[in-house]
């Protein structure tokens, strides 16, 4: 990202800044106490990144008052993300859905169930990763995110993603692949391929939503998880826990 691009999204983001504080003002929020890492409380934040966290915590504020596209319209809660400030591992679906709608955070509903299932199969909890998508409102429907839709929100998790600094990135289906990458090929040819994001590793797999529906995917995404570790320097506990 050069200079100016990067003077532009905080401009942006100081902008919807101003604008969610506004109306917390009006709403006769005086405070904000408690804040951490992606609009957490600060004891679920990341331990010793303060600055992180509270960079994510302003971003997070940015999304909430974001008006950039028609998806605030209808949406219950924007869904930043959340997570540790400053993570080895970053997962990037594609939008939020009713149950993170109603929430405010991501990958809370049967889809989420079976990524902190994939997570901590690695050896990790949630609270050690960071998890978001590319579209911070939820899509009417559960549709596919518009491209216009995706191009507004995109700065964004790249904000996020410049803050968080992983090693590396899974993006999980197709959409995630084509908002970080601009790619059209299906995620079929993609997945298990290593590609990269602004100098990020960038490891393209299944989205949990799909191996709900086709269970046999499963041991596909295991593999691309397992490639993960590797390039991480880990291996898997002794005992898998994939399901």
């Amino acid at each position: 990202m050069t200079q100016s691009s990067a003077t532009d999204l905080m401009s942006g983001l100081l902008r919807d800044l101003g604008g969610y504080l506004r109306y917390l003002q009006e709403e006769g929020v005086t405070e904000l106490a408690g804040i951490g890492a992606a609009g957490m409380p600060a004891e679920t934040a990341g331990a010793g990144a303060p600055d992180a966290g509270a960079e994510l915590a302003r971003i997070a504020a940015a999304v909430k008052a974001c008006r950039n596209c028609a998806l605030h319209e209808s949406r219950t809660q924007a869904v930043p993300g959340q997570g540790c400030a400053r993570p080895d591992l970053v997962f990037v679906g594609e939008a939020p859905g009713a149950d993170e709608d109603r929430q405010g955070q991501a990958f809370v509903g049967a889809a989420g169930q079976l990524l902190t299932k994939m997570i901590g199969a690695m050896g990790f909890t949630r609270e050690e990763v960071f998890i978001g998508n590319i579209v911070k409102c939820r899509p009417p429907g559960n549709r596919t995110p518009l491209p216009h839709e995706m191009e507004r929100c995109l700065p964004y998790l790249k904000a996020q993603l410049a803050v968080l600094r992983p090693r590396v990135i899974v993006a999980l289906g197709a959409t995630a692949v084509r908002g970080l990458l601009d790619v059209s090929t299906g995620i079929t040819r993609l997945r298990g391929r290593w590609m990269l994001f602004e100098g990020i590793d960038v490891m393209p797999t299944y989205h949990p939503a799909y191996l709900l529906r086709n269970a046999a995917a499963k041991r596909e995404v295991w593999a691309d998880l397992k490639a993960v570790l590797k390039r991480l320097g880990r291996e898997p506990p002794k005992r898998e826990a994939r399901s």
